[in-house]
């Protein structure tokens, strides 16, 4: 184990981990939330530091990053545990099934990943994803750090239910993120995550404060979160707060963990998409067959700048600087 990083004693052996907004007060011998930091004696470890359980390289559409670097590969890395309960996880057997004995035989040490992120020509960097990479902090922070003196970039897929001191402390090294908003109401986030909505959108806020490259991801779950009119609040809250240039990916859902509701009706999708185009520049469709939202148009004068064929990408409208050939609007900061 790992000894952690933001936690109190509170009383005797007990104390209270800072990570995340759940502040949990973990007893001795006892894990919190996330079921990864684990309380020995009044010290707060890291369980699965150096546990991985996936990795690869991944298209950087994939994680979805749509305008950071498009058509170039990153090294995805994923871990064990969250700090969420979402019953309609999609990777809830790494993320809600941690394993009760960690394999140290297969540990993996900061150097090793970074070493195999070095290998593939053209490499971007390294993306946190799989599980939720908060709940894996000093093991990232240790990649991160590694990676940029290698002159990688760091990226990161996360649901963004983390502190304002640990987050400072990540924008420090990671340059893209991809943050999972999951629904608009307080009261989804209570009965299907077991979280608050409220600390996900101080953390969008403080990452767009930072400048480092943002996008948004929102799985549709019909009844449960695709209520139109708050649908139109959460865009517009979006446009108003992080920016109408922001990146919005709409993704469908499809029943998985403990969640039956049928899967996203590719209509709704549509009409969804179409909604939050009057709002934002930049939305993309997800988890789907067709054709419609996958391309990228200049939002000045609409001519097509990117095109997609599931993770096939052609930029091929606009020039080195990310600027559209056609008027020279700029589209993107990091090609």
């Amino acid at each position: 184990m790992h000894q952690a990083k933001y936690y109190e004693v509170v009383y005797r052996d007990q104390v209270r981990c800072h990570l995340c907004p759940h502040q949990c007060t973990i007893g001795n011998g006892k894990s919190g939330i996330c079921r990864v930091r684990k309380n020995d004696d009044g010290d707060l470890y890291l369980s699965t530091y150096g546990q991985v359980s996936s990795a690869g390289f991944d298209p950087v559409e994939k994680k979805p990053l749509y305008h950071f670097y498009p058509g170039s590969i990153i090294f995805s890395v994923g871990g064990f545990g969250c700090n969420l309960r979402c019953k309609f996880c999609q990777n809830y057997d790494i993320s809600q099934a941690v394993p009760v004995r960690m394999d140290f035989r297969n540990k993996h040490t900061p150097r090793d990943l970074v070493d195999a992120a070095l290998e593939k020509k053209g490499n971007t960097g390294i993306a946190f994803t799989y599980n939720e990479p908060t709940v894996w902090f000093e093991f990232m922070m240790d990649i991160a750090a590694l990676s940029k003196r290698k002159g990688l970039k760091n990226a990161m897929v996360t649901n963004g239910f983390i502190n304002p001191d640990p987050l400072a402390e990540l924008l420090e090294l990671i340059d893209a993120f991809n943050v999972d908003l999951k629904a608009f109401t307080e009261d989804f986030y209570r009965a299907q995550t077991m979280s608050k909505l409220a600390p996900v959108k101080d953390a969008l806020k403080q990452i767009r404060r930072s400048g480092r490259h943002l996008e948004v991801t929102n799985l549709v779950i019909p009844g449960l979160n695709d209520d139109r009119k708050t649908f139109v609040e959460m865009v517009k809250w979006i446009a108003g707060e992080l920016g109408k240039e922001t990146v919005l990916h709409l993704s469908r859902y499809f029943p998985t963990y403990k969640s039956s509701a049928p899967p996203t009706p590719p209509k709704d999708l549509d009409e969804l998409f179409e909604i939050a185009s009057e709002h934002l520049d930049y939305v993309y469709l997800g988890n789907v067959s067709s054709s419609n939202g996958q391309n990228t148009f200049c939002p000045s004068c609409g001519h097509k700048v990117i095109v997609r064929s599931r993770y096939d990408t052609y930029v091929s409208g606009l020039d080195k600087e990310g600027k559209c050939v056609k008027c020279g609007s700029r589209i993107l900061e990091n090609i």
